[in-house]
């Protein structure tokens, strides 16, 4: 059975942008993308809702879409016998989700809503000597408590939010509801991000030419490192690089590629690190483009995360389906992703980030790359996506709705 579903995303950037995309391509539902530039996030979560209610009420009054970027997402929708108002709402953790639904109109008031966080703003690292505003988090619990199904992209993710809850609420003056956190640990489920990773294999021939040409540095120079999670302090880019600089220190060969998206100019310690590493560095910055970024994780050989704080790592996960070797923390949703069996060669220990990095440069291909990529083949949109569509339809049905 095929619903109608309406998506809003207030945030339609980066990874928000790339799993919008990829569900609306794959879903056997009907979705509508209703979007708002991936920009300013702390107005998308206090205005989002705003401006889609507006953008709902239009689409149901005009019959066309109102999203930011209906020309783009518009060629994605199957769009056959769309209805006046939607079977069901998909969200994400940045919608106030009750005030958009105050404000939407009556033709929406009881529409089941499925929310997917991709993060929340109760334990999102904060840098050093910045004061989380409890608010952005409050608007996470009150939308959590609207909605009929949550979704986390780990366990790790499901379970931090849920003691954060907990720990929270006892801290009100009064008025404290009872039963928020079983309330919402009722309905919280886990999927992992979906990915469109067959899409990095149409970049293989492109790396092997890439790698020819000496786009990547020259391998005679040792493995190539890759580093492609986003320049910020809860990714710990910082401490990637004084890795890097003791490998060179020690003298051991490898060429890196630091490959995060930035949002900031870069302070004057990173470009101390790249003075220092001079020529080891192959990559500085984010490569733009499918085929580009793919040609690049096919030619690495090791995928470093040195984050301090991870909801699920997609950037990780890419990097694994190309076969880098990963050598990760041994903590966050990282125990997820890999196998039990590999845990011990993979994930490192406070303290242990050089030895275990050692020993990747050491033998970057100690196992199969095809069983390596089983271990994230579940994330992959081609399989994934029949897990979303059955909880939308069981979400829909639960709700008792008819058409």
């Amino acid at each position: 059975m095929k619903l109608n579903v309406w998506a809003l995303e207030p945030f339609y950037g980066g990874s928000h942008k790339y799993f919008l995309e990829g569900m609306v391509r794959r879903s056997d539902h009907n979705i509508v993308p209703f979007t708002l530039p991936g920009r300013n996030w702390q107005w998308r979560m206090q205005g989002g809702a705003i401006s889609l209610a507006m953008q709902v009420r239009a689409y149901m009054e005009a019959g066309i879409a109102g999203s930011a970027d209906s020309d783009e997402m518009g060629s994605l929708v199957k769009g056959a016998g769309l209805r006046s108002s939607p079977d069901l709402l998909f969200v994400t953790d940045m919608l106030d989700l009750p005030v958009f639904l105050a404000l939407a109109g009556r033709q929406i008031a009881g529409i089941p809503v499925v929310m997917y966080f991709h993060k929340n703003q109760l334990t999102y690292p904060m840098p050093p000597n910045i004061k989380r505003d409890m608010s952005y988090g409050m608007k996470n619990i009150t939308s959590a408590l609207a909605a009929q199904s949550l979704l986390f992209n780990s366990n790790y993710h499901r379970e931090e939010f849920l003691t954060a809850v907990e720990e929270l609420l006892p801290l009100m003056p009064d008025e404290v509801p009872e039963g928020v956190v079983a309330t919402l640990a009722a309905k919280a489920k886990v999927l992992p991000v979906g990915r469109d990773l067959q899409r990095l294999d149409d970049a293989w021939e492109q790396s092997q030419s890439d790698v020819l040409a000496g786009r990547w540095g020259d391998p005679a120079n040792g493995p190539l490192i890759v580093w492609n999670q986003h320049w910020e302090w809860g990714k710990g880019p910082e401490e990637m690089l004084a890795a890097a600089v003791e490998l060179k220190v020690r003298g051991l060969p490898f060429r890196l590629a630091m490959a995060g998206s930035q949002y900031s100019e870069l302070s004057s310690e990173f470009m101390w690190y790249k003075e220092i590493l001079g020529d080891r560095i192959v990559q500085w910055g984010k490569v733009l483009g499918v085929m580009d970024y793919g040609s690049l994780l096919w030619a690495a050989d090791v995928v470093v995360s040195t984050a301090r704080h991870e909801f699920f790592g997609a950037s990780v996960v890419e990097a694994i389906y190309c076969g880098c070797r990963p050598v990760l923390p041994a903590r966050l949703s990282y125990p997820e992703i890999i196998p039990g069996e590999a845990h011990e060669q993979v994930l490192y220990e406070k303290g242990e980030l050089l030895s275990k990095l050692e020993c990747a440069l050491a033998n970057p291909q100690a196992w199969s790359e095809d069983w390596q990529r089983t271990w994230v083949a579940r994330c992959d949109w081609a399989t994934l996506v029949q897990r979303y569509d059955k909880e939308m339809l069981r979400c829909w049905k639960e709700s008792g709705r008819t058409r």
